[in-house]
């Protein structure tokens, strides 16, 4: 006799991460996990490591230092953001919070892993709706849904797909969903779509709006994705909700500084962003030069197609690059490549040329 965990926990797939290592390389370029080829900001750096001194400390429960400065910085109401280990402890809450046995959670057809993850461990139903051409559709979404749903996740930009979809198709989402259904808006790539015609991050729209949560995280444009720093925005209602549950002490305290720091960088945020930009036009103009088929993104990525994909991975991997193969996400021709320094994009897209002009033609 041993502990059995509860029904349906051992039938999740466990999240699956890109890949960090290549076998005989011993520093290989890594562009299979959407991380800010810049760094993080030096202001951030610092910050970090001024605040080494109180390790032994505690955090602020209350992450009052980053609370005031993200209220300050986007015009919030500080008492309804929330807190965790990146976006990812938040999607957890959110469905610890609202989800249980005989519920159902929504979703796009290619929805991000964790939502699912957090979803079925309630004991929840992760319901998928279908997405034509690779973009979320309201349509679908709105189809999927009936007396047990609790929530709908969408995230804008996408992953792992990097489309987008202009934020009159947000609006008409939660106008035709039921009040009582919490509308999550995943906003973890929103830096890399701003500019774009027809996008909103939802923040100012959700403010009047009581069954939204909009999630934003340090881990993508900030560069911080070690210190598993996210944040959300809720109706007092269900911040409190949430609150109640969330894990004290999820943001550490140095975390925290950096965090600060980085919000008040607008420089490096914005060479990270101008980075994106032009990486991701020159990865889709160099991929579709080779007759490979993009999708249009508006992340810090670009999700390409190959006639096998699995070799072409592996064939990278062999050069020291790493990308991301999309097989769990129900996607087995399609690679993730995150924008990456232009060397390190130069000498990607030179081995895909390489490897596309050797592969036999179908």
């Amino acid at each position: 006799m041993s502990p059995m965990p509860k029904r349906g926990i051992l039938e999740i797939a466990a999240y699956t991460p890109g890949k960090s290592r290549a076998a005989g390389v011993a520093q290989p370029i890594k562009l299979s996990a959407n991380e800010n080829p810049l760094g993080c900001s030096p202001a951030a750096r610092e910050a970090y490591m001024a605040a080494s001194s109180r390790l032994h400390l505690y955090p602020d429960a209350k992450t009052s230092s980053l609370r005031a400065a993200i209220a300050a910085k986007f015009n919030l109401e500080p008492e309804r953001l929330i807190f965790g280990a990146g976006s990812d402890e938040i999607f957890a809450v959110a469905a610890q919070t609202y989800l249980g046995p005989g519920d159902n959670a929504v979703q796009p057809e290619f929805g991000f892993a964790a939502w699912s993850i957090a979803v079925r461990a309630t004991g929840a139903e992760m319901r998928s709706a279908a997405e034509p051409s690779y973009v979320a559709d309201v349509d679908t979404l709105l189809a999927a849904v009936d007396e047990r749903t609790r929530i709908v996740f969408i995230a804008n930009p996408a992953n792992p797909t990097g489309t987008w979809l202009p934020f009159s198709e947000i609006e008409r989402l939660h106008d035709r969903l039921p009040r009582d259904v919490l509308l999550v808006l995943d906003g973890a790539y929103a830096e890399c779509a701003y500019g774009l015609e027809g996008y909103s991050d939802g923040l100012e729209w959700s403010r009047d709006k009581q069954n939204v949560i909009v999630t934003r995280t340090f881990s993508k444009i900030y560069g911080l994705a070690s210190l598993r720093i996210g944040w959300a925005y809720a109706a007092p209602a269900v911040a409190d909700a949430m609150n109640r549950i969330r894990l004290p002490f999820s943001v550490p305290s140095a975390g925290e500084a950096a965090a600060v720091a980085a919000l008040a960088d607008d420089a490096f945020v914005e060479r990270s962003v101008a980075l994106v930009v032009q990486g991701r036009r020159e990865l889709t103009n160099a991929l579709r030069h080779m007759g490979l088929t993009t999708l249009d993104t508006a992340a810090n990525f670009v999700t390409v197609r190959f006639d096998d994909a699995a070799k072409v991975e592996t064939e990278l991997a062999r050069r020291g690059l790493l990308v991301r193969h999309l097989a769990n996400y129900n996607l087995p021709d399609w690679l993730r490549i995150t924008v990456g320094m232009p060397t390190d994009q130069a000498r990607l897209i030179e081995a895909l040329k390489e490897i596309v002009s050797a592969a036999p033609r179908q």
